[in-house]
């Protein structure tokens, strides 16, 4: 059972066409996009589902085992340089992973009947959802670079969030 280690990559992932799309509705096909705005809310609480199922999983996975897996990919630029990438598991990733999705998808389901009427409710979405992927990606990141990059992105989205209703 320990091959569910190999797909944690998949968890900031799987939310991560969301917001893109979202943002490239809102781009390109404003009117269509309203009409179909229910649409992008369960679409973006589905994937953050399917996130906490894998998530729930991987936690119960943990409980039995306390496995550690780490996965670190190597990017190089030089000989004397080299990026590295990865994705690390452990306990406090799965519980925190789990409470991050579930929390999100509490909060996208009560902002989808709060702000039914809201004119910024798919800029909404599309920061939330991003907000979530970020949390997601700096709860499983291997090493410091990664870590700075999410906290970074879950600043910048905080400050969307924060700043949402700005008239």
């Amino acid at each position: 059972m320990e091959h569910i280690y190999e797909y944690a990559w998949i968890i900031p992932l799987i939310p991560l066409p969301v917001p893109f799309l979202i943002g490239a509705g809102i781009l390109f096909f404003p009117t269509a996009t309203k009409k179909f705005r229910r649409m992008w809310s369960f679409s973006s609480i589905l994937c953050l589902s399917i996130v906490m199922l894998f998530s729930i999983q991987l936690s119960i996975q943990q409980i039995n085992s306390s496995f550690i897996y780490q996965y670190v990919g190597s990017w190089t630029i030089n000989n004397d340089f080299s990026l590295e990438f990865g994705y690390f598991v452990d306990s406090l990733t799965s519980i925190m992973s789990m409470l991050i999705t579930t929390v999100a998808i509490i909060v996208l389901i009560y902002s989808d009947s709060y702000m039914a009427h809201d004119e910024g409710y798919l800029r909404f979405f599309c920061y939330m959802s991003f907000f979530n992927i970020s949390m997601l990606g700096l709860v499983t990141s291997s090493n410091l670079i990664q870590i700075y990059i999410f906290w970074e992105l879950v600043g910048m989205c905080s400050y969307l969030l924060i700043g949402f209703w700005f008239t």
